[in-house]
């Protein structure tokens, strides 16, 4: 299986396009495995998102463009840019503000917890360098291999590339895959039948995935074990029926 998404197919409004993923596959669920939704974020700087809730989301801050002060009911206070990665795993209640210092642009990334109703938490991670050029990064699992970890089985994995080399999907140590390769910048070419542009993904299934591109693009991949046991009714990454 492998199933293009585009831009016409998200929900929101002008400065937030969201994709809810399982919708292009199952309209049962809004979601895919761990997977709930990923928003992409373009909104203004001096904007301020309010204090408001979460609830049993695991929620991926992934900021390219700008600088955003985030502040949070677990009394942390950080600035969040494209060099500093953020995980809000909301547990069973969990609050926070976001104030744009500048243009914003990046994804807020909602990933289901494996169980309900742990006590919150917030892990910051700086990044060693801004991009990862022409080569795959290994953002966040849930194990030892990277800092930022979901308590579901889940991988995330971003490049940059700039040439028009041929590039393939890494090997995951997860079983029963269903992964989602998303457009953040840029555009690309997928198995030399067709192109994705800024904000357009494709889900697949285990299928061998090829693409390059004629100019640049920034790319992150999402890779879920579709049959794993996952709470499905958080405030955000739930299955919102709709």
């Amino acid at each position: 299986m492998i199933r293009k998404v585009t831009n016409s197919e998200k929900h929101g409004n002008d400065h937030i396009s969201i994709l809810f993923p399982g919708n292009a596959i199952d309209h049962s669920d809004t979601g895919i495995g761990s997977i709930g939704r990923i928003d992409q974020a373009s909104i203004l700087g001096g904007t301020t998102i309010k204090m408001h809730p979460h609830i049993n989301d695991e929620i991926l801050s992934y900021f390219r463009i700008g600088h955003v002060m985030h502040t949070d009911s677990e009394q942390n206070s950080e600035v969040i840019s494209r060099k500093k990665l953020m995980l809000m795993k909301a547990g069973k209640l969990f609050y926070h503000q976001e104030h744009m210092l500048d243009h914003l642009e990046g994804l807020q990334i909602f990933i289901r917890p494996q169980t309900k109703d742990y006590t919150p938490e917030v892990i910051f991670y700086d990044l060693e360098n801004e991009n990862s050029i022409n080569t795959w990064r290994f953002l966040a699992s849930n194990n030892a291999k990277t800092k930022i970890q979901f308590t579901s089985e889940t991988e995330i994995y971003d490049i940059q590339i700039d040439n028009n080399e041929i590039y393939k999907i890494p090997v995951s140590e997860l079983k029963n895959t269903t992964s989602i390769l998303y457009v953040f910048q840029g555009s690309i070419i997928v198995n030399n039948e067709f192109s994705l542009i800024k904000g357009e993904c494709i889900i697949f299934d285990e299928n061998q995935i090829s693409f390059n591109t004629n100019s640049t693009a920034e790319l992150v991949l999402f890779i879920t074990n579709k049959n794993q046991v996952c709470f499905k009714d958080g405030m955000f990454s739930g299955n919102q029926k709709i």
